[in-house]
């Protein structure tokens, strides 16, 4: 290539392979990986940044993992405007781990200063995603993602003589594709009492004017208290009735990776996304949403593509969680699959 399409924090690095799929555009490769890091505690979070070059956008068509479960327990990959950190390595997890004066080998600081955007997620030996031909997740250029950072969450500590280079390696093209693709998460805060069987559910309105989704894959995560984790679309008829249209569902013990979506649907304005992780807990003690691996996460991702305009501003929906928030609780929910919600 004539320019280097995306630069590390520091410095520009080279593209590092071709390859040609079946579209009739040339598919670029580049490694963003973890450069050599040697984490030193149990659950660290660790982000590593490149820049993108602003001349011009380029769409990111497939995400190619490099990674395996016993190392990572899961790997996010952001698009910012600016990063956390001008440092090419940073601690980028839960603050009060942060704040532990015995392990300050990374500064801390957040994946993102501003315009955080998830484009990716990875856990549990996921395979490769490639997008639908003519798809593709637009950065640099006139976009607001100035910036590509990975987060990978370390479940274990390292020998002195080990490090690591997890990452992925995103294929790219500099065809200017119609489709941009963009991520959507539904997730709860809350908490799950010992010894239950526990509904964490979240539910958001679409609120952006003249933007149709198409949903083409969806992703679920949880921790080790993960049963089945199922997402839909809810849409209110003329007549106030409402239909739960399953956009998908999944034992997240399985490998995390995104899915394809079966039904043909599309997500308009004034329609719901709704989520609900069913959680098991055998536990004698009382278990908290958070960041370790002894905490619990209810994350239902929808990837989706849009034509004609820009994704959606708003990509993040989170509720309360039990003990507070409950889907039959919600006074704009009604018709609520609950058994078909929770079972396989």
């Amino acid at each position: 290539m004539s320019s280097v399409a995306f630069a590390a924090a520091v410095a520009y690095l080279a593209v590092a392979a071709i390859w040609r799929p079946a579209e009739s555009y040339r598919v670029d490769k580049y490694s963003l990986l973890m450069p050599n890091v040697r984490p030193k505690k149990m659950d660290l979070y660790l982000c590593t940044p490149i820049r993108i070059d602003s001349n011009k956008p380029y769409f990111i068509v497939s995400f190619e993992p490099k990674a395996d479960g016993y190392t990572s327990h899961h790997m996010l990959l952001y698009g910012c405007s600016e990063p956390g950190s001008d440092e090419p390595v940073w601690n980028c997890g839960d603050m009060q781990m942060a704040s532990n004066r015995n392990h300050k080998t990374f500064m801390h600081s957040n994946p993102c200063k501003s315009g955080s955007n998830i484009l990716y997620a990875w856990a549990r030996d996921a395979q490769t995603l490639k997008l639908p031909d003519g798809v593709g997740f637009k950065v640099g250029g006139d976009t607001q993602i100035n910036y590509l950072v990975l987060q990978v969450h370390y479940h274990r500590m390292f020998t002195e003589d080990e490090t690591d280079n997890s990452g992925i390696y995103l294929h790219y093209t500099e065809e200017q594709l119609k489709k941009q693709a963009a991520v959507y998460l539904l997730a709860t805060n809350g908490k799950i009492a010992p010894h239950s069987i526990e509904h964490m559910e979240s539910s958001c309105p679409i609120l952006e004017f003249g933007k149709i989704l198409h949903p083409f894959a969806y992703r679920v995560h949880t921790h080790e208290l993960g049963k089945v984790v199922a997402g839909y679309r809810v849409k209110t008829s003329s007549n106030g009735e409402q239909k739960w249209d399953l956009l998908g569902k999944r034992d997240p013990l399985t490998p995390q990776m995104f899915y394809p979506i079966e039904n043909n649907i599309t997500i308009k304005y004034g329609d719901i996304l709704a989520a609900r992780c069913t959680m098991e807990s055998r536990r004698n003690a009382v278990t908290r949403i958070g960041a370790t691996s002894d905490d619990e996460m209810c994350n239902f991702y929808v990837m989706y593509w849009v034509e004609g305009t820009g994704p959606l501003e708003q990509q993040l929906c989170v509720s309360e969680g039990s003990p507070k928030y409950y889907w039959y609780k919600d006074p704009y929910l009604t018709n609520v699959p609950d058994e078909e919600a929770s079972i396989l």
